[in-house]
């Protein structure tokens, strides 16, 4: 018989706040076998070769009063870098208005997801920024792991020239817009980042995720607040996992169309047996979203999408 498996092991690669949904659901000890196996300190060839070839890449941050931020990051080549198996070089800035610019600095914990969504790949890394370059960051990779292509609706990419869009603005909404409730309320895909302060242990820091469904599949509750159904993944629950242990989560839409991005920050709560869970075919479980602070990054994405394929 196979020994349990403790949910306080030191040497997890899984911090306290996912093996406690791990136990919560009856998965810890075969997660536990997998994240080992699966989860790594490095990047293999296969992911630093990944990463080599996108144009555009996620980051999760913590703002400094410690409230979780979604980022994008582009480049049309050369976006990153990996001349070691454990350092990752990001070769661009964050874009004018995102508050990824206030905390670019040495000792920053970032988690970064390579996506491509013409191919439906996806990278995980949680890093730590070693060093700011004159043109980006340098990243020491502390966790990196490999997803699975679930939820991912399939866009091909189109660049343009960024000398003919229109000038960049920020506006700060403390409200769902119209603008936003019709960007939020079409939406299949977003992204979501949540934090887990130090605490010396492994797989915590910031972290982002991809979320996705179908068109419509969040549920706008009124001019702050979002039900989010939470579908079957990987059970590491790295993004719930971080709720419990600070409710907090930013969330990034991107208008696929013209390039503005939506940004937000807010509080959370997992909803486990909610009734409403009825309304969400296919759901798991629900999680809600609450807005403090939000920002409009206007005409800042030299990239346009398709619509999913």
């Amino acid at each position: 018989m196979t020994e349990a498996i403790s949910t306080n092991s030191p040497s997890s690669p899984f911090h306290k706040g996912e093996r406690h949904i791990q136990q919560k659901l009856g998965v810890r000890d075969k997660i536990e076998r997998m994240g080992h196996r699966a989860i790594r300190s490095f990047l293999t060839e296969q992911h630093r070769d990944f990463y080599s070839g996108l144009k555009y890449a996620f980051l999760g941050h913590a703002d400094r009063d410690g409230r979780p931020w979604a980022s994008i990051l582009f480049k049309q080549s050369g976006l990153l870098t990996s001349p070691h198996n454990r350092t990752l070089h990001i070769h661009a800035k964050p874009v004018a208005g995102d508050p990824l610019n206030e905390v670019t600095t040495a000792g920053t914990r970032l988690g970064l997801l390579g996506i491509d969504l013409s191919s439906r790949r996806r990278n995980r890394v949680a890093g730590i920024i070693d060093r700011v370059t004159t043109d980006g960051m340098e990243l020491r990779v502390v966790q990196a792991f490999g997803n699975c292509p679930k939820y991912i609706q399939t866009r091909a990419i189109q660049i343009i020239n960024p000398e003919t869009l229109p000038p960049s603005s920020a506006i700060e909404l403390n409200r769902l817009d119209t603008q936003a409730t019709e960007l939020i309320g079409n939406s299949d895909t977003f992204f979501v980042a949540s934090h887990m302060a130090n605490g010396g242990e492994a797989s915590e820091g910031a972290d982002v995720s991809h979320r996705g469904g179908n068109s419509g599949f969040i549920r706008i509750d009124d001019d702050r607040c979002l039900t989010i159904p939470d579908y079957q993944g990987n059970n590491y629950f790295n993004t719930l996992g971080n709720f419990v242990e600070n409710p907090r989560a930013g969330l990034l839409f991107i208008d696929f169309n013209n390039g503005n991005l939506l940004t937000m920050t807010g509080t959370v709560e997992i909803l486990w047996d909610s009734p409403d869970i009825s309304l969400f075919p296919g759901a798991s479980r629900l999680w809600t979203f609450r807005l403090e602070r939000g920002l409009w990054l206007n005409n800042t994405l030299p990239l346009r999408w398709s619509r999913p394929q």
